[in-house]
């Protein structure tokens, strides 16, 4: 159990460093994908499983909104 939680630390950090390294808003969504399910999985195996299923529902609700909003400014040639 202990490696699995050290997995998931390996990949909420790996996952923050993607968000912030890419200059491109499709991959860095991926990480952010990546950080906020490793974050949960982490919470989870401390047994907070409500604070772990909010920020499930923030990161993916509220941030991918923001994704899509950069994603359609950055398509839009004008």
């Amino acid at each position: 159990m202990a490696y699995f939680v050290l997995f998931l630390g390996l990949c909420f950090v790996l996952g923050g460093l993607a968000v912030a390294s890419n200059p491109s808003p499709y991959y860095g969504v991926v990480g952010l994908v990546l950080a906020s399910v490793a974050g949960c999985g982490w919470l989870l195996s401390l047994g907070v499983s409500f604070v772990s299923l909010v920020l499930f529902m923030v990161y993916l609700g509220g941030m991918l909104v923001v994704f899509v909003y950069s994603v359609s400014l950055a398509a839009d040639p004008f």
